[in-house]
């Protein structure tokens, strides 16, 4: 907590997504409209500062009058339940299958790589395409496909750790002393792998909130009465010219939340790694 503190970068970096979560957490009081709420004779309204704005929709409205600050607060909610769920099934899925990898070895190990070979190998938009056009489209869906597609990193970065661990002497006192594999893994491999397992998560949460941009943008992501900022990106696409605010706005936060959880993630990485303690 001392060294969180000295660095600026990672205490505004925390502050930015802390203050997205409380954004999401309490979006129903905060945002000031109900953001499927339409009013045509507000329609394409621009941003409270530019000529022709109102106080009344600070930033603007969309082609149907619905207010978009509304819109935008109730997108963050969207984009952490399914970066926060995807990446927790994601960590699961990928954490249980490095262990047992890195760990066991021979057969086990073999099989796990082969599995991450044959999903490295196929497009992960393909499986996701293949998936969301199979079945109506949902936030829990999109979880459960973004976890169980997207485990391949978690399990390669726990295996590279535990085959490291496993060979260290406090690993072998452990197996003197007549330890079980399965409680030495839980005693001491595991924690000894939080670190990177961390920081993995975190840089994961903004790639899987680019991810369920970015399917949401393509009419796969979670439908209405869910707001994303995917589908407000899709629903400002043809008024660039004439109403920029309508695909800005999500836009920046996007890429201000994003750009937040992964210098998060970096100073974590630095942070938990043992060798760099004290420097």
């Amino acid at each position: 907590m001392r060294n969180f503190f000295r660095s600026p970068l990672a205490v505004i970096s925390a502050s930015v997504v802390l203050v997205f979560i409380i954004i999401a957490v309490f979006a129903p009081a905060i945002a000031p409209y109900d953001p499927a709420a339409t009013n045509l004779r507000a329609r394409l309204a621009p941003p409270a500062w530019v000529s022709g704005g109102t106080t009344e929709h600070l930033l603007g409205t969309d082609v149907l009058g619905r207010d978009l600050l509304s819109r935008v607060i109730h997108g963050a909610r969207v984009a952490l339940i399914v970066g926060l769920g995807g990446v927790a099934v994601t960590l699961v899925v990928g954490v249980a299958l490095g262990l047992a990898a890195g760990f066991f070895g021979g057969l086990v190990d073999t099989v796990v790589m082969r599995a991450v070979d044959m999903m490295l190998a196929v497009p992960n938009i393909l499986l996701y395409l293949t998936v969301l056009i199979a079945f109506p489209p949902s936030v829990t869906l999109l979880i459960l496909v973004i976890g169980f597609i997207n485990w391949t990193t978690f399990a390669r970065v726990v295996r590279a750790e535990v085959l490291a661990l496993k060979r260290l002497e406090f690993i072998e006192a452990a197996h003197a002393t007549g330890l079980k594999k399965l409680p030495t893994v839980w005693r001491h491999i595991l924690p000894n792998v939080t670190g990177p397992i961390i920081a993995v998560a975190t840089v994961s949460v903004a790639s899987v909130i680019v991810l369920e941009s970015s399917l949401s943008f393509l009419g796969l992501g979670p439908q209405a009465p869910n707001v994303t900022w995917g589908r407000i990106l899709a629903d400002g696409r043809d008024y660039l010219s004439t109403a920029w605010w309508i695909g800005t706005f999500p836009g920046i936060s996007i890429t201000v939340l994003c750009l937040a959880l992964i210098l998060l993630g970096d100073w974590l990485r630095l942070a938990l790694d043992p060798r760099r303690r004290g420097n």
